[in-house]
């Protein structure tokens, strides 16, 4: 199979392709764009081609559109595997794919709840896409589902996650005792990576992503979560013209601070917290119900000036509002309000998408955002967490930085197409 591929491969890709075929379970971890990905999928084209006929052959990821991009797109890539794409059949959004003339099952595990996609199935052969992401109790019953006998295979890739993390702790820290064959891959392992791309990676990934996705380290998350966030750098006074304004984007609060943040793309394909809109209900000593900060909103976006233009009130293409805040988004719907959505809540994904915005440039803050600009500084890595194997924010003074999160997270389709210096990585 390996004289089918046009690829360049270094020793230690070729080495952990030929260890994994004997290896009961198989990872591959480390940097991002190491080339660990194409060395397991070329690993788990070969144990396709020797599983049993009995068994189910599964992939797993986080999502299918996850399993989509980072693996069928790959292997359907002529360019990286040659004539052996043709024989890679896949609709988009079907659960099953046709691979090498073998029906292989595609698995989304983004919660404890997927283990029942799995349970009571017989499996030969299961590759797994990023194993920090999957649930523990996930992991757990697959390894129980790999019951042809001494020919069943497990396959997985991972960025690496804090030190306390399960992954690390009971496998690859016990990688003999559980029959575990492990492989750190850096970016010197990837003899296809362009110096070019590599470099701004580098320069993307900063703190806490930088040690992980760059260095390939299990580490702690400790510090400042925007340490890149600089204001003499990101804060300005002038805007560009705004070709779309993305949405308003809300971290809401009875008792704690109300923060909406205004989120545009601008012509110079930057993101650019616009305005913001925040009531401090302790600092203020009355609360507002639902209808008045409705209406608070509305009064604030009409009053929101164009930039170089005297032309004011703006209209939003979504509002994006705190799932947990579901009296809140019903009051919006009665009172006329299109296009509200709940914000996507996945912390982690939408802090690492802020930062890489922020590293590369592509994020500004108008000045008169004073509530998001006075918390950007001191959003930190909750210690506590940390020791206990957890990546999590500081709960205090965070609401502007959440409302900025949620919008740049929920929205991301509409403005990653405008920003191109940014990069899907494949890890």
């Amino acid at each position: 199979m390996l004289r089918d591929l046009d690829l360049p491969l270094s020793r230690r890709q070729i080495a952990s392709i030929v260890e994994a075929q004997d290896a009961p379970l198989a990872l591959w971890s480390g940097a991002v764009s190491s080339g660990k990905t194409i060395a397991s999928l070329i690993a788990f084209l070969i144990r396709l081609t020797l599983a049993p006929d009995h068994g189910l052959i599964v992939i797993v990821g986080r999502t299918l559109q996850t399993i989509e991009r980072n693996l069928l797109d790959p292997l359907q890539s002529v360019h990286l595997f040659g004539p052996l794409a043709r024989h890679v059949h896949h609709t988009t959004g079907s659960t099953t794919a046709v691979i090498l003339g073998r029906t292989v099952h595609l698995v989304g595990a983004s919660d404890a709840r997927a283990e029942g996609r799995i349970r009571g199935s017989t499996i030969a052969l299961a590759y797994v896409d990023e194993a920090t992401l999957v649930p523990h109790s996930f992991w757990m019953m697959l390894l129980s589902r790999l019951r042809v006998g001494n020919q069943s295979r497990l396959i997985a890739t991972t960025n690496p996650d804090g030190p306390f993390h399960w992954l690390r702790r009971e496998f690859i820290l016990r990688a003999d005792e559980v029959g575990l064959s492990h492989w750190h891959f850096t970016l010197d392992d990837n003899p296809s990576a362009d110096p070019g791309v590599i470099a701004r990676l580098k320069a993307q990934y900063t703190g806490l992503w930088y040690r992980r996705f760059i260095l390939g380290e299990w580490c702690l998350a400790h510090g400042a979560i925007y340490e890149m966030f600089d204001p003499d750098r990101h804060v300005v006074t002038d805007l560009p013209p705004i070709r779309r304004w993305l949405c308003d984007a809300i971290d809401y609060g009875t008792v704690n601070p109300f923060a909406d943040v205004l989120l545009g793309l601008g012509d110079d394909m930057r993101l650019y917290a616009v305005s913001e809109y925040r009531y401090d209900s302790r600092r203020e000593r009355r609360q507002l119900t639902d209808a008045e900060y409705s209406q608070a909103r509305r009064r604030w976006l009409a009053a929101v000036p164009h930039p170089q233009s005297n032309v004011a009130g703006v209209r939003p293409e979504w509002t994006v509002v705190d799932p947990s805040a579901s009296s809140f988004i019903e009051q919006l719907h009665r009172d006329g309000t299109a296009s509200v959505t709940p914000a996507d809540n996945t912390v982690l994904d939408g802090i690492r998408t802020v930062s890489t915005l922020l590293s590369a440039d592509r994020l500004r803050v108008h000045r008169s955002c004073t509530g998001l600009i006075d918390e950007l500084p001191g959003y930190s890595w909750d210690p506590d967490a940390a020791e206990r194997g957890e990546d999590k924010p500081i709960k205090a003074d965070d609401h502007s930085c959440d409302a900025l999160r949620y919008g740049v997270r929920t929205t991301e389709a509409l403005w990653r197409p405008h920003i191109p210096t940014l990069l899907e990585v494949a890890a």
